[in-house]
């Protein structure tokens, strides 16, 4: 998560990230809230501005966050929880894959994360 946060923002910050870990207690079970890249994403369908769009090159929904309004209605419309509103910018967050390179899958150090294309 710490990768994520520094490569998007330029800071170690776990809620500036764009997956998240969640858990029931400190001895888990834990559970990976990231973006599942839908084929129909409801988050896309949702969007009043139609800020979210499919990069065709790495296959990602990106947020477009100069058009992004901050309602969070994307938010609520994703059924995984992995959209998260960036109350400082006013701005919905997810996973964008860092141009198909994600920098989670590159640096994780036990190489507990790949990316991998499930058709």
């Amino acid at each position: 998560m710490n990768f994520c946060s520094f490569h998007h923002e330029s800071m170690v910050w776990q809620q500036k990230a764009r997956l998240r870990i969640d858990s029931e207690s400190d001895d888990g079970p834990f559970q990976v809230l990231i973006c599942w890249q839908c084929e129909d994403a409801a988050c896309a369908a949702a969007c009043p501005v139609e800020a979210i769009i499919l990069d065709q090159q790495t296959g990602a929904w990106v947020v477009q966050e100069d058009i992004c309004v901050g309602c969070g209605e994307c938010v609520t419309a994703c059924p995984y929880g992995a959209m998260y509103l960036d109350e400082t910018r006013g701005v919905s967050i997810k996973c964008d894959l860092c141009q198909g390179a994600p920098e989670c899958a590159l640096l994780c150090p036990t190489k507990a994360i790949s990316l991998e294309r499930v058709i």
